[in-house]
């Protein structure tokens, strides 16, 4: 398996808007593999393919402690209800970074898997969480969109400088 590149904030690619996957072939299932090795290595509990700059409408999350409950949503679409809660996020294409978000705390998913199938389910608590903020980078919206316009300001600031002293 591959590792992929994460894009990271500024980089306008990751406010490209993902198409859906039309093609459930063998080159998708390569993928959404290389996509969670590289979730699982960075290391983190979802990733978009937005972030590694294939903006096609696929997600993977993974948020149980020993990191054997993955899922790969293609094509996930969201139903959120129930009350909105705020949590401390962070983001792999926004390093370093955390700060409080709100999001609703139940979600129904309607995706397809790997394989065309459609599947269905409610999320709630962490898992609703993450599934929300992946789907934003399906959407080109970063978790920083959600803060005030000073605070999204300090943190561009902080990842050019971080950025640029990594070129040198």
């Amino acid at each position: 398996m591959t590792r992929l590149r994460i894009l990271h904030h500024p980089d306008p690619r990751l406010r490209t808007k993902a198409t859906p996957v039309e093609s459930f072939d063998v080159p998708l299932g390569v993928f959404a593999k290389n996509l969670l090795e590289t979730m699982y290595a960075a290391p983190g509990i979802g990733l978009a393919a937005t972030q590694v700059n294939v903006h096609k409408r696929v997600i993977v999350v993974d948020v149980s402690e020993e990191k054997n409950q993955p899922h790969t949503l293609i094509n996930p679409t969201l139903k959120t209800y129930g009350n909105r809660i705020k949590g401390e996020e962070g983001c792999l294409s926004v390093p370093e970074i955390y700060d409080v978000v709100e999001r609703f705390e139940h979600v129904d998913v309607t995706a397809q898997d790997i394989q065309g199938n459609t599947i269905e389910f409610t999320a709630q608590g962490m898992l609703a969480i993450c599934i929300q903020h992946e789907c934003d980078h399906l959407d080109g919206k970063l978790f920083v969109d959600y803060l005030s316009s000073l605070k999204r300001g300090r943190i561009t600031k902080k990842l050019r400088a971080l950025s640029n002293s990594r070129e040198r």
